[in-house]
């Protein structure tokens, strides 16, 4: 492990340089718990863990520090939109760090209030970025370190490979995290060796026995290889990658895509997560139920399917992978 890696791993509190990354409704407390057990950081996504899951955040989180006393993270979206949501993120993060949470991750908006209010507490802010432009944005904001997503991911995902956004931002001097396609020790090596500082993983985690989703999205993602992988607008107006399925849909009506391109995006953007929320939340509310496996379009995923081979504890998951970062010779 390099000095630079380090820097990652100290900010996060952790034995090895792996976030798993939040996921919406996926990171139950469980999930979120286990992952961290494992010597990782994973990052608690608060409208899961309030919305979907039912807690009041400041209980669930102390649930959670009932199943692990190892570090957590807190998810931060702060798109515009609605003045409410942004009021009750607000709301949100000044008690993660009330009970003792210092690692953060934003995305979708600028940074720079979270930035004041984390370091103000002495903790960090990663920020998801796609390419250089937002990078420079969230450094002008005060960010601590990027999380690169590229054209792999699963979820939200961006334009370029892994490599292509190392070469581009490696100069800016802070720490990168890579994100999209680590679903196994080879991809966790390759991106350490490109002189990524760690790496987030999402897919993996889905995967996993203490995540509450339906079995047949874990299984999905265990069948399924890279090609099976495409992605759509439909869930949140930008591009999310998706199990492909004989519903799938690439775009949105023609009144969202116009929508989409006016000054109304935000407002646009917003409608659609809320109707994937309360669509998510349904489904696996009832996930036992006959009409479970019609929600295949909305089994998000990224490309590290390919690797994933089996269904495992996400604590051995991530102690797997990270004691595998000092053994020579990585091949699987």
């Amino acid at each position: 492990m390099t000095n630079s890696t380090n820097i990652f791993i100290e900010h996060a509190g952790v034995k090895y340089p792996i976030i798993c990354g939040a996921m919406y409704p996926c990171s139950n407390p469980e999930l979120v718990a286990a992952a961290s057990e494992g010597g990782g950081i994973a990052i608690v996504q608060p409208v899961s863990l309030t919305f979907v899951h039912g807690y009041d955040f400041r209980e669930g989180i102390k649930y959670i520090r009932s199943l692990t006393n190892k570090p957590i993270g807190f998810n931060a979206l702060i798109e515009k939109g609605s003045k409410k949501y942004i009021d009750r993120m607000s709301e949100w993060i000044d008690i993660a760090l009330e009970e003792d949470i210092r690692f953060f991750v934003t995305s979708l908006g600028k940074p720079d209030w979270v930035c004041k209010k984390v370091h103000e507490a002495n903790g960090f802010v990663y920020h998801d970025v796609t390419n250089r432009y937002y990078a420079k944005k969230g450094i002008d904001s005060g960010v601590d370190g990027l999380i690169c997503v590229n054209n792999r991911a699963g979820g939200h995902l961006g334009q370029n490979s892994m490599e292509s956004m190392y070469e581009e931002l490696h100069d800016l001097e802070i720490p990168l995290i890579c994100a999209g396609g680590i679903g196994s020790k080879f991809e966790l090596s390759k991106a350490l060796r490109l002189g990524y500082h760690g790496v987030q993983m999402g897919t993996r985690f889905i995967a996993s026995t203490e995540c509450n989703t339906l079995e047949d999205y874990k299984s999905a993602i265990v069948n399924a290889s890279e090609k099976d992988i495409v992605s759509t607008t439909r869930l949140t107006g930008v591009p999310v990658s998706v199990i492909k399925s004989n519903d799938f849909q690439e775009d949105n009506s023609w009144v969202f895509k116009k929508l989409l391109n006016s000054r109304f995006k935000h407002k646009a953007r917003m409608v659609l997560n809320l109707i994937s929320l309360f669509r998510s939340k349904y489904f696996l509310k009832n996930r036992n139920s006959k009409n479970s496996k019609k929600t295949r379009s909305l089994y998000s995923a990224g490309k590290s399917v390919q690797t994933i081979k089996k269904i495992d504890s996400a604590t051995s998951i991530m102690q797997h992978l990270g004691s595998s970062i000092s053994t020579p010779n990585i091949d699987e």
